[in-house]
């Protein structure tokens, strides 16, 4: 829970795999176990301990590694309080959709007291993943990271890094954040926001009380000089409240961001990181030449632009040198100067748009960017915020605290989408669907408006359990439109099951006859989360070649809870590897 050593157990292992993928020996595609124990552990954040869930009595969790082509075999055992459902956030999971873990949407969840085998494949990709919860709030201190190297013997299309070491973050709440987001949905308010941002599980010294003993409460990362040290960053941001895009800098030094989301893409070398909520990103930073007689920040803070409120805080974590001589009379951390970097501003829009410009698939021969050229199917999105009336058994005739005494709300195409209470992964693949989801979610809004202009007068938005059935191989190109009905915000979406290519992005309203021209169809940036521009748009584009039915949803915690979030269900194809196997004999039961 403490100070990280120079080289733990864990990363030694991943720095020899790391030799061996340059060792030009062949290995076959392995099977890799895992044991996932879930239980209650006290943690001592801030000055106060409290009891969180975790997975083996580690916060964050434990790294789950792989190399591309390997097969994972993670058995959960639940033994909390409160049901459970494991996502491994971006893995694909062709053809295992059993696997890919959002309650109710591919399984039910895992109830107290019982356990369920995960089994899939890493097909196609390589970089950098993480995992976490899928049930409820969950995932504020269930999650960890998910490593995936190229298969033995082929190399990365750059550099070799000295070293791998894993960085997530995330956010800490003194409160426990199971009742934090009851009572949100009880009153219909905005939840209380994180007391801490977190930096692998740690809140750093800008903290009051962290201050106070603060090398134990502070992620240090060592490297040593003529060297390089590639860091796999991680984005746990999910917990946020609002649009909480990451704002990453390590005082003087760069970055070199070589994929996204276990996606290469061309090089690309920054003084500050942009992450959205749950993207991932692979970097390399290069070490000094010599010892620079100083230590580092790396700090990490929200960019917003919006008027609500929320954590706007900074996260710490400290870069240290090891001494080249190893000379016991050589200054400790203590008594080394602290150089810190300077961020941009918290609400530099033309900064965060400047950057997502600049990613690139790397589209080269052995890695080509297979973005559709046609189009089958166009879809247009609008995201945002709405109301529900007050109203319900919960408020006991009192005025709910959303704008103008309601409740708030998202949506999609004006859906506030309505979990079931059967997996839909289960109904369709059973063909027992009828009440539990219907077909007709609408392809585009119902009743257009001015989506970044003056809101219309009606804020309300309807609920349903509504999906878009696409046949096996369909293109597909999707507009996600903000809307500034309560105020514009970026929006950070998530697909399940699939990546995809953002061939466009812009400001203001989307304009279908003059924005696709603009469309890179070249090298577009390979993702499976994207933020969508607070006031603005973002177009991707793909190919429905994933048999199952798919999750698609904000990636802020509240406006998950809040409905922002549909689903897709991709039929079967002709051929036997085109189709959907059974589910496992250990599924949970609703």
């Amino acid at each position: 829970m403490g100070v990280s050593s120079a080289l733990p157990s864990a990363i030694l292992v991943l720095a020899v795999a790391v030799v061996l993928a340059f060792s030009g020996v062949k290995v076959q595609a392995a099977t890799r176990h895992y044991t996932f124990d879930v239980q209650m552990t006290n943690v001592t954040r801030l000055c106060s301990t409290k009891s969180i869930v975790t997975v083996n009595g580690q916060f964050p969790g434990p790294k789950v590694f792989a190399r591309e082509g390997d097969h994972l075999v993670v058995k959960v055992v639940n033994n909390v309080a409160y049901n459970v459902t494991i996502h491994w956030h971006g893995v694909r999971q062709l053809r295992s959709a059993w696997a890919d873990g959002p309650s109710y949407i591919t399984q039910c969840p895992i109830r107290p007291g019982q356990r369920y085998t995960y089994r899939f494949q890493i097909v196609g990709q390589r970089g950098t993943l993480w995992w976490h919860a899928h049930f409820s709030w969950l995932r504020a201190t269930l999650y960890g990271p998910l490593v995936i190297l190229p298969p033995a013997g082929v190399p990365y299309p750059f550099p070799k890094p000295f070293r791998e070491v894993p960085v997530i973050f995330g956010e800490w709440w003194r409160n426990d954040t199971e009742a934090v987001i009851a009572e949100a949905l009880r009153t219909g308010g905005g939840p209380n926001v994180s007391d801490a941002y977190t930096i692998n599980g740690l809140p750093g010294p800008l903290y009051n009380c962290s201050a106070q003993g603060w090398v134990s409460a502070t992620y240090l990362q060592h490297v040593q000089a003529e060297g390089e040290a590639r860091e796999d960053v991680h984005a746990a941001a999910h917990q946020r409240r609002a649009q909480r895009r990451a704002l990453l800098r390590v005082a003087n030094h760069t970055l070199t961001i070589v994929d996204v989301d276990a996606s290469y893409i061309k090089p690309l070398t920054v003084d500050t990181l942009v992450i959205t909520p749950g993207q991932t990103a692979n970097v390399i930073l290069t070490a000094k030449p010599t010892h620079p007689k100083a230590s580092f920040y790396m700090l990490a803070r929200p960019y917003s632009t919006t008027q609500g409120t929320f954590d706007n805080t900074t996260v710490a974590g400290v870069l240290e040198y090891d001494d080249d001589d190893d000379d016991p009379a050589a200054p400790s951390l203590h008594q080394l100067p602290v150089l810190s970097p300077t961020l941009p501003q918290i609400n530099d829009t033309a900064f965060v748009a400047s950057f997502s410009s600049k990613l690139r698939s790397l589209a080269s021969a052995e890695y080509p960017a297979a973005v559709p050229q046609q189009v089958d199917r166009r879809f247009f999105f609008t995201v945002g915020l709405g109301t529900h009336p007050c109203g319900g058994a919960a408020n006991n005739g009192t005025t709910c605290q959303g704008p103008n005494g309601s409740r708030l709300a998202a949506s999609i195409n004006n859906v506030s989408f309505v979990l079931p209470t059967t997996a839909l992964l289960q109904a369709h693949y059973s063909g027992a669907s009828n009440g539990v989801y219907a077909t007709n979610f609408p392809a585009f809004p119902l009743t257009p408006f001015n989506y970044t202009g003056t809101p219309p007068n009606n804020t309300n938005v309807m609920s349903g359990t509504k999906v878009v059935v696409l046949p096996f191989g369909t293109t597909v190109e999707l507009v996600m439109q903000d809307t500034s009905i309560l105020g514009a915000e970026s929006h950070p979406l998530h697909l399940h099951g699939f990546n995809f290519y953002v061939v466009g992005q812009g400001f203001g309203n989307f304009d279908p006859v003059n924005d696709p021209a603009k469309f890179n169809l070249a090298d577009p940036v390979e993702r499976n989360t994207v933020g969508v521009h607070a006031g603005g748009w973002v177009a991707v584009r793909f190919r429905a070649d994933n048999p199952g039915v798919w999750f698609m949803h904000c990636h802020l915690e509240v406006h998950l809870s809040w409905g922002l979030k549909m689903a897709w269900v991709v039929q079967d194809g002709t051929q036997p590897n085109q189709k959907l196997p059974p589910p496992p004999a250990d599924l949970p039961k609703c």
